[in-house]
């Protein structure tokens, strides 16, 4: 199964490369070892996360707002997975209810209603016992305190994109509600790699109350 993906996992329109990040990896070994099956990725992108998951023997289903990543990921896995076409905004998609979730760097892109919006609904599509994780950007980053402030811990970039920037703080408050029990710092990549700029993350992970 290794072997299919990794031959199959190349596109030159792969913008951020066919490799999966080391956090799916890492989150990928976690959730079969709780024995997990079945996993959402909300910001599916063109599936190069998924891989970890489906190399582990897991059913993956994303939600993905671009047409063109959808087709590139069709392309790589036919069948093998379910992808729903649209915003993270209009989640649920489905009734189903999910091992595990695993949402990476999407987060902070987004404005604070809706950010709260998906953290509820993810944890709402969670089986009791299940786990979400979320990656989303550090205020230790680079890029804090760069370009326009829009609002506390917002900045726009040259390139317009706004970005949220969390600390412990403000992960407690907004997914404290949600099942929280752990904040990790982490960086993309794992180890400094010349061609790949180290980023820095919050590994933030949720487990939902196996009586709810």
């Amino acid at each position: 199964m290794t072997e299919f993906w990794e031959e199959n996992f190349r596109d030159k329109h792969e913008m951020w490369g066919s490799e999966p990040v080391d956090s799916a990896v890492s989150i990928a070994k976690l959730f079969q070892e709780k024995g997990f099956k079945h996993i959402l990725i909300p910001g599916f992108g063109y599936g190069r996360n998924a891989v970890p998951f489906l190399n582990h023997g897991m059913e993956v289903t994303g939600v993905e707002i671009s047409e063109t990543a959808i087709d590139l990921a069709k392309k790589r896995f036919g069948e093998h997975i379910q992808v729903y076409l649209g915003p993270v905004s209009s989640m649920p998609f489905d009734q189903v209810l999910y091992d595990g979730i695993f949402c990476y760097a999407l987060l902070h892109l987004l404005e604070e209603e809706e950010r709260i919006k998906l953290i509820r609904d993810c944890y709402n599509q969670l089986k009791p016992g299940g786990y979400m994780v979320f990656i989303t950007i550090s205020k230790k980053d680079k890029r804090y305190d760069r370009g326009i402030e829009i609002s506390t811990d917002t900045f726009e970039t040259r390139h317009g994109i706004r970005l949220f920037f969390y600390d412990t703080k403000s992960v407690k408050k907004d997914f404290g509600n949600y099942g929280l029990t752990g904040i990790a710092e982490i960086k993309e990549p794992e180890n400094d790699r010349e061609e790949k700029p180290t980023q820095y993350f919050l590994q933030i992970i949720c487990q939902k109350n196996s009586s709810q």
